[in-house]
C-alpha cells in the first residue's frame, strides 16, 4: 500500500493505518454489490445502518436545495471509507449518490463500531478518513472562498489524479484517467455554471495543459498544470510526487 494514501501521518502510526485498512476489508469481504450511476446510496436527512468502502467507480456526497440547486460537497474514489458517520449519527443531513457505475463494500455501523472499540487500528483507520475528509474539504473552503475557476478547476483535475495514484488505480507516471463527472456535475462541484466549466476547459485545452473530453482527463503539461493550482494546493499537495509529479513546490508555488 502507498503510504501516501495517508496523508500527513505521524509515521509512527503508518502501520496501524496499514493494518486498519486491511482489518476493515477483512471485515467488509463478501459484502460486495454494484450499482448504475445516479443510485442513491445514502438518502439525505434520513437514518442509515451502513458504513460503505468504494471498491471501483466515483460516489459523491450532495445537498440538493429546496430550490433545486445542487452542491457537490465531496467526492469518493476507490479505497475511500464513506458513511462513517452512520456509526455516531442518528441522521446523515446529505445524499450520497453513486457518479459512476460502482462496486461497494458495506458493514452494519453496530459491527463495525464494535471493532472501533475493541481494535485501535481499525478506530485509527476510521479516524484518519474523517481526518482526510477534512482536510481536503479546508482546501476546498478556501478554493471556493479565495481560488478563481481557473485554480479550481485545477487543482480539482490534480486532485483526482493523486488520488487515484495513491489508491493505486493508476500507475505514477501515468496523465491519463477515466473521469465521469459531466460538466453539470464539475459545476456543482466548483461553484460555477457549466457554462464557465466549458470555458476554462477550452481555455485550458487550447493552452495545451490537459484535455478533458468524454469523460477521460488527458494531462499534457503537468507543469503546467500544477502552477494553475499552485495557490490552492496545500502544503502536503504541493510536495507530494503523486500530485504534483518529480518537482515539488516552494511557499511561492514555484519548484524547489
Amino acid at each position: 500500500m502507498d503510504p501516501a494514501k495517508f496523508a500527513l501521518h505521524r509515521p509512527e502510526f503508518l502501520q496501524p493505518l496499514i493494518q486498519g485498512e486491511r482489518k476493515i476489508a477483512s471485515i467488509m469481504r463478501g459484502s460486495a454489490f454494484t450499482l448504475s450511476a445516479g443510485a442513491t446510496l445514502i438518502e439525505g436527512g434520513t437514518e442509515h445502518a451502513y458504513v460503505y468502502r468504494l471498491i471501483s467507480g466515483w460516489v459523491c456526497r450532495t445537498r440538493l436545495l429546496a430550490d433545486g440547486r445542487n452542491q457537490f460537497i465531496l467526492i469518493f474514489l476507490p479505497g475511500d471509507l464513506f458513511g462513517i458517520k452512520s456509526m455516531f449519527i442518528s441522521r446523515h443531513p446529505d445524499s450520497v449518490r453513486a457518479v459512476s457505475n460502482v462496486v461497494v463494500e458495506r458493514v452494519h455501523y453496530k459491527n463495525l463500531h464494535e471493532a472501533y472499540v475493541q481494535d485501535s487500528d481499525i478506530a485509527t483507520r476510521c479516524i484518519w478518513q474523517v481526518m482526510e475528509e477534512e482536510r481536503r474539504l479546508h482546501s476546498w473552503v478556501v478554493g471556493l472562498g479565495q481560488g478563481s475557476a481557473e485554480e479550481r478547476l485545477a487543482l480539482l483535475l490534480m486532485d483526482f489524479r493523486g488520488r487515484l495514484i495513491s489508491a493505486g488505480v493508476l500507475s505514477d507516471a501515468s496523465l491519463d484517467y477515466e473521469m465521469p463527472l459531466t460538466q453539470g456535475q464539475l459545476a456543482a462541484h466548483l461553484g460555477i455554471t457549466a457554462v464557465h466549466v466549458n470555458r476554462v476547459l477550452k481555455e485550458f485545452r487550447d493552452s495545451g495543459i490537459v484535455t478533458v473530453r468524454d469523460g477521460y482527463v488527458s494531462i499534457a503539461n503537468l507543469d503546467a498544470l500544477t502552477h494553475r493550482a499552485a495557490p490552492l494546493l496545500d502544503v502536503y499537495e504541493r510536495n507530494e510526487p503523486d500530485y504534483v509529479g518529480p518537482h515539488p513546490l516552494g511557499p511561492s508555488g514555484c519548484p524547489k
